[in-house]
């Protein structure tokens, strides 16, 4: 692979992923994950063109689809459906969350996960990268109280981890690749009516107005 490149897209993956810890509006959090979506593609067709497996072409293809265009059409239509222009706020305060970002990523790089990000010696820095974009969108699904947010966050950890598979030469099998993008499509219709329900609900996709509920 192109390291100069590949080294690009995963930071660009990382930075969409940090905008989504201090983004004030959801068209922009739909936006930044169909960014982050298509870096990932081009790593995938990148993929296809040095090694000529037509696995990598139809997992592209499949995540230009599903990820690219329909996830963040979902996301748009639910945000004008509910009207839910501004994101609900987080747990923690803006700076606070920022000092914890700033802790995952030197976490992502620090020596507690050397065994893991040199298992390709070559990749270890694109390694950390990706490895401190999944730590730290796990904290945007912990830290949003919004329910579309903390749908990015679930679809942004799984673009870290076919990041990180992808250079740590993982074993891309098609099986498995299609079974996520199916799971995530699948997932997307659960998801519109979970959503539409809470919305009828509550008036509201804050997920803390939902602390009340009893077993």
């Amino acid at each position: 692979m192109n390291m100069a490149l590949s080294q690009f897209l995963l930071t660009l993956i990382f930075l969409t992923i940090v905008f989504l810890h201090i983004a004030k509006k959801n068209f922009m959090v739909a936006i930044a994950y169909g960014v982050q979506s298509l870096a990932i593609v081009i790593l995938l067709a990148e993929s296809y063109i040095i090694t000529g497996s037509g696995t990598f072409l139809l997992i592209a293809l499949l995540g230009l689809i599903v990820k690219v265009i329909l996830a963040p059409i979902f996301i748009i239509h639910q945000i004008k459906k509910h009207n839910l222009k501004f994101l609900v706020s987080t747990y923690a305060n803006m700076p606070f969350t920022l000092i914890i970002v700033a802790i995952l990523t030197a976490i992502g790089h620090s020596h507690i996960f050397l065994p893991l990000v040199t298992i390709i010696p070559a990749n270890r820095e694109i390694l950390s990268i990706a490895l401190s974009a999944l730590l730290i969108s796990v904290f945007v699904i912990i830290n949003r109280k919004g329910a579309i947010s903390q749908i990015v966050g679930i679809l942004s950890l799984e673009n870290c981890i076919v990041a990180f598979g992808l250079f740590s030469v993982v074993d891309q099998s098609l099986i498995l690749e299609i079974g996520i993008v199916f799971s995530i499509s699948i997932w997307i219709v659960i998801a519109t009516v979970f959503i539409s329900m809470i919305y009828k609900h509550f008036g509201s996709l804050d997920v803390t107005k939902m602390k009340h509920l009893k077993d």
